[in-house]
């Protein structure tokens, strides 16, 4: 296998977002709009995007599903803190994001992100380098084990096929599932964001080429992750006391992309877009002092049930 070409990247990271964004607006009655945009030549971040948008739908409060390509002089230190002998390259970042917040409080926000990443050499005795990240992850109100179950099946399925030993990648899932579980985790709060599902960071094994093929996989399986659950939900009846505990979970969501995100982190040091970074935030979220759901409730069982980490294939 060989090492991706630029247009290969361009091609598939295009043609994923716009393979979700058709799926999911088969759920809304309002479509998504596009915003193209091209930072100004003076910026210290160069490149371009589409950003996928969709607000006050009649499913989604408010959805994103963003392309990026950018380049930039300089590594920031969120890309440097695991990868101190890349400091000072500059490099060239490329990928699709999304994060949905449904209307409907049964319905899970969910988040997915695929990327590219390359450190570009110095001079004529170094070499690019190159990785691949990514994940999906879910992030429910209201805890449903048939819907954890399927979330983390197709998770399991997609990265099944790059998982032998032959390659040195035995047991991706496994591995990618802590990573998640790991990663999405509010220390201060002592809990976890969501049910987790699969991310990946620095990767390049076995190579670069399988490397693609597996973030490939994860894209691809997005919306086979998604949809189904979406839709289960979609006709849940609801009332304004679901709302606010959705609300006050949200909260949650924003604590974590502000204070622990490292794409929010690396968008903002390295001047990105600040619209699309923070297109990943609800629409509305509260917080509430020292709130405690009722024992025995649905909502102190996402605390005790679901949270905590499981492994659900068991």
């Amino acid at each position: 296998m060989t090492t991706p070409t630029l247009i290969e990247l361009q091609s598939y990271f295009s043609d994923l977002q716009n393979r979700i964004v058709a799926g999911l607006e088969t759920l809304d009655t309002v479509p998504f709009t596009r915003d193209i945009w091209q930072k100004e030549p003076e910026s210290p971040l160069q490149g371009r995007g589409n950003t996928a948008i969709l607000e006050n739908g009649s499913f989604f409060e408010r959805g994103g599903v963003a392309f990026s390509q950018v380049s930039g002089k300089a590594l920031p230190p969120s890309a440097t803190a695991h990868r101190p002998e890349l400091a000072g390259r500059g490099f060239s970042a490329m990928g699709v994001s999304l994060v949905l917040h449904p209307r409907n409080p049964f319905v899970p926000t969910v988040h997915m992100n695929v990327r590219c990443f390359v450190a570009l050499a110095r001079d004529a005795s170094e070499q690019d380098v190159m990785w691949f990240g990514g994940g999906i992850d879910l992030t429910p109100y209201y805890g449903f084990e048939a819907d954890c179950v399927h979330f983390h099946q197709t998770c399991f399925d997609a990265l099944q096929p790059f998982s032998s030993d032959a390659d040195g990648l035995d047991a991706l899932y496994p591995r990618f599932k802590k990573w998640c579980d790991e990663y999405f985790y509010l220390k201060h709060r002592n809990e976890a964001r969501g049910i987790g599902g699969i991310f990946f960071d620095d990767f390049a094994a076995p190579d670069v080429a399988t490397a693609f093929a597996t973030t490939r996989a994860v894209g691809d399986a997005f919306l086979s992750a998604y949809v189904p659950i979406a839709q289960c939900h979609a006709n849940d009846a609801y009332d304004e006391s679901h709302k606010n505990w959705q609300n006050y979970r949200r909260g949650r969501y924003v604590e974590f992309n502000l204070v622990f995100d490292r794409g929010t982190h690396f968008g903002l040091q390295s001047g990105g877009r600040t619209e699309s970074i923070l297109m990943s935030m609800p629409p509305v979220a509260n917080w509430a002092y020292q709130y405690t759901p009722a024992a025995g409730s649905a909502e102190a069982a996402l605390l005790t049930d679901f949270l905590p980490v499981r492994d659900w294939l068991a």
